[in-house]
């Protein structure tokens, strides 16, 4: 079986939805064709209590890990919900900050190393507009953006004490658009504009990480047409089962 390198994608909603039209992850993936898998683990609505959990079951042990080439870790936009509105998904800032620190901490222990690893801190909430979308469902405005802010701030903390490289995607775009509800689809998940700010964002890591990998089979006119198989898999790992 012949093995593509990956980059895992792990996150909430907006993970889940990289790989809609104009998504995120869907021009990462373009950008890696033929060099890496970009798998979407995005599970909506799920907060880093729950995502920890999970992660050691993605990759559970270094075997597994050995093809890994890069993970993105993106989680906070739910945890960072009001208490009082969203019981469900809110997550304290402290238990937030020591699951992103357990999640990275394992992925280490199975041999991924850190320069492998991203963290994304949670975009900025548009309140208005997220209200106005709240209250379509019959709730509360449930999220406040000074609040996210705390958490997007004890991402990079724990991103930067880890080693890891982060997108502090809740400074970034606030310093990039005064307006910076542009980035957001309804005040919190990414518009065409947020996705693009975002992918460009990370493809500033993962060029550098992962641009040079080389082509899985090599460019159709370097194929050795009188012996093909000899220069077909030059680049080529294969599984063994």
């Amino acid at each position: 079986m012949i093995s593509w390198p990956l980059v895992l994608l792990f996150g909430d909603s907006i993970t889940q939805f990289a790989f809609d039209a104009n998504g995120w992850g869907a021009t990462l993936a373009n950008k890696l064709v033929r060099k890496c898998d970009v798998v979407n683990r995005g599970l909506s609505g799920y907060n880093t209590r729950w995502a920890k959990h999970i992660l050691p079951k993605l990759i559970p042990n270094s075997t597994h890990a050995e093809n890994i080439a890069a993970v993105i870790i993106f989680f906070g936009a739910n945890d960072s919900s009001i208490k009082e509105e969203n019981p469900q998904q809110h997550v304290p800032l402290e238990e937030y900050a020591e699951n992103l620190r357990s999640m990275i901490h394992y992925l280490k222990s199975v041999n991924i190393q850190q320069d492998k690893i991203i963290v994304i801190t949670p975009p900025p909430i548009y309140e208005p507009h997220w209200e106005d979308h709240c209250f379509t469902k019959g709730y509360k405005l449930n999220r406040l953006n000074s609040v996210t802010g705390a958490y997007a701030k004890a991402c990079v903390q724990i991103g930067m004490e880890s080693g890891a490289d982060v997108v502090d995607l809740w400074t970034l775009m606030q310093e990039s658009n005064s307006d910076y509800a542009v980035y957001l689809s309804d005040g919190l998940h990414l518009s065409d504009e947020g996705n693009q700010f975002l992918e460009s964002n990370l493809w500033l890591l993962l060029e550098k990480k992962l641009g040079s990998l080389p082509f899985i089979f090599p460019y159709w006119n370097d194929v050795d047409n009188n012996n093909p198989e000899s220069s077909l898999f030059q680049n080529v790992t294969e599984k063994k089962d």
